[in-house]
């Protein structure tokens, strides 16, 4: 009997060591193709450095978490569906931006985006979901050819529901409609705009979704991205999802305020186009018929071009737009954004800007609605504001805007916030425009409240100062 007991210990102790080395093996396997692949396609060293750490310091953990969250390199079927057919720039709108003291910019932004500034747009501007929701439930009840929506959330509430009746309605009457929600925001475990919609025949479509984690490797990477074309002519874009939150008459719980804009010229065509990739990448359809690219015509006096940025891009395009915005500002730089957590360079470019003169004013929410980002905010804020920054906290309702201006001439509006998951993870939307009294609309529309100072930061408990130091550490991920 002792010897039975005996062998099967020397069994149980081999087999546990045989487990442990396995496992032992397995980590530093697993670690080690974490470590090579970080090294090799993460650009930004904090964000290579830190998921090295955790999947060397969490075994098993660390590996799966960047599986499933580190590798945010897509790779797009079709690259700017229709970007060979996109005319080049027109000789009166080079020659109007040639005129521009900020033509540096324009030249740098083209090289960027490998697109053209087009004039003969106009822009309005439309504040929240009380006046822009219905401009839009107008022009789709107008649309004839074609209608093409991406949302990043779309609720099935009593804001979205006239969404999906004018939707619906389109679709019956014969007018091509495509819908693209989120897989996340738009509602990961369950959707009614998808299912409404799907059932009543409308083609809707979800951007990297699946209900299986483990075949959702692109889970973190999200189409933050707002935009409406309709028959390829009208546009509206900006900040604003679809949902009752957003309509301030309503007086919903929580209440957002945001800004967007109703375009139309020429460069709608280059937001059908993105939009138009967006549903290829998703669907595998490709939309290139006239009735979503017909021959632009132009209608105002504004030049105007997209930006877009995404984990499939060669460079974070909107980030190194507001870097090289910055650059060549000569009077004033005004940021109105949500949430503000930018890379080390932006800071150090605004608060360079602000050091050599240049009026620098940052408009922020008091209380945005992620507590963990706002905490993180005070840190980069402080060197900011001793550097001569002005930055301004705008009272309730939260401000889900995205606005940049540069000089009261050029702007920048769309879906991006002043993020890394914006500006490096997330799918989206910004348009660039040269006009002077748009720029001073955009300007007019926000109006600063309270300043920050470093006295009320420094003011902040030392616990209170460790929790949003902690909280800043988490910025690779947020």
């Amino acid at each position: 009997m002792r010897a039975r007991r005996a062998g099967r210990v020397v069994v149980d102790e081999g087999l546990a060591a045989f487990v442990g080395a396995a496992a032992a093996v397995a980590h530093v396997a697993i670690a080690g193709c974490v470590t090579v692949h970080a090294l090799l396609y993460k650009r930004n060293v904090g964000a290579a450095v830190s998921w090295i750490g955790i999947a060397w310091l969490s075994p098993f953990l660390g590996g799966l978490l960047y599986a499933i969250m580190g590798i945010n390199r897509v790779k797009r079927r079709a690259r700017r569906l229709r970007r060979d057919h996109i005319a080049p720039t027109t000789g009166s709108a080079a020659a109007a931006v040639a005129a521009d003291p900020l033509s540096p910019l324009e030249y740098a932004v083209g090289r960027l985006t490998g697109l053209p500034s087009v004039p003969g747009n106009t822009i309005e501007l439309l504040r929240s979901g009380d006046q822009a929701y219905p401009r839009m439930l107008a022009e789709i009840d107008l649309a004839e050819r074609s209608v093409g929506l991406c949302s990043y959330i779309f609720r099935a509430d009593q804001a979205g529901e006239p969404f999906h009746q004018a939707l619906i309605r389109a679709q019956r009457r014969g007018v091509e409609v495509r819908v693209l929600i989120d897989g996340v925001g738009g509602g990961y475990f369950w959707s009614g705009t998808y299912q409404h919609l799907k059932k009543a025949g409308v083609p809707i479509a979800r951007f990297l979704h699946s209900y299986f984690p483990w075949q959702m490797p692109f889970v973190n990477l999200r189409n933050h991205r707002k935009v409406l074309v309709i028959d390829g002519k009208v546009a509206f874009t900006g900040g604003l999802n679809i949902g009752a939150e957003n309509i301030e008459a309503a007086k919903p719980a929580h209440p957002v305020r945001d800004t967007h804009f109703r375009i139309e010229g020429p460069v709608v065509e280059q937001l059908t186009d993105t939009f138009a990739d967006d549903w290829l990448f998703t669907t595998g359809e490709q939309l290139v018929s006239e009735a979503w690219f017909p021959k632009p015509a132009a209608v105002g006096d504004v030049t105007a071009r997209v930006v877009n940025s995404g984990p499939d891009e060669d460079m974070e395009q909107i980030e190194f737009v507001a870097l090289h915005a910055i650059s060549c500002a000569r009077r004033s730089i005004r940021v109105v954004t949500p949430y503000f957590l930018p890379a080390e360079p932006l800071t150090m470019a605004l608060g360079l800007a602000a050091m050599r003169g240049i009026e620098v004013d940052i408009l922020l929410p008091e209380h945005s609605n992620h507590a963990i980002l706002d905490w993180a905010r005070r840190v980069p804020l402080r060197p900011l504001v001793e550097a001569g920054c002005r930055v301004w906290l705008l009272p309730a309702p939260f401000d889900h805007s995205k606005l940049m201006t540069i000089d009261e001439s050029w702007s920048m509006i769309g879906s991006a916030n002043w993020d890394t998951r914006s500006f490096r993870l997330n799918f989206e939307l910004n348009v660039e425009l040269h006009d002077v009294d748009f720029a001073r609309r955009i300007i007019e529309a926000t109006t600063p409240k309270r300043q920050l100072t470093v006295a009320e930061i420094d003011g902040d408990p030392l616990p209170i100062r460790l929790r949003n130091s902690a909280a800043r550490l988490l910025q690779p991920y947020l």
